[in-house]
């Protein structure tokens, strides 16, 4: 990651990361206390990870197998959580839009809101450039 990753990193976690990144997880834990919760659980933690460290992250949805559980899976998120989560961070994106320096802030709650609503069949991958993934 390069130097402008981790400032902007250390940036997001100041004006707020950690507020998000703590509530993922938070919720992670409560999910996986239900014991049906388990796989929305593993979904927050994903949100919480990459709401904690977002530059240098990219969001890679892959439909692959089991899509139709996928789908499924996320409409039921989406009627529950999805809709507010996606709320909240484009919120956020508009109040960081608001000043020049506050831009890759923006751009990256774009990135959280669009994995806050539809979250399963999606990974993260780490590094500078987007990876193409072959059918």
């Amino acid at each position: 990651m390069t130097s402008c990753g981790v400032f902007g990193n250390i940036i997001w976690v100041i004006l707020g990361g950690w507020v998000y990144a703590l509530w993922y997880a938070l919720a992670g834990v409560f999910f996986f206390i239900t014991i049906c919760g388990i796989p929305i659980g593993w979904e927050c933690f994903k949100l919480a990870r990459v709401a904690l460290w977002p530059f240098g992250k990219h969001i890679v949805t892959t439909f692959a197998s089991g899509s139709c559980l996928y789908i499924v899976c996320n409409i039921i998120w989406l009627i529950l959580f999805g809709w507010e989560l996606f709320l909240i961070h484009i919120l956020m994106m508009v109040v960081f839009a608001v000043t020049i320096i506050g831009l890759p802030c923006a751009k990256q709650s774009w990135k959280l809101a669009r994995v806050a609503l539809w979250p399963f069949g999606t990974s993260i991958t780490e590094g500078d450039v987007n990876p193409v993934i072959a059918p």
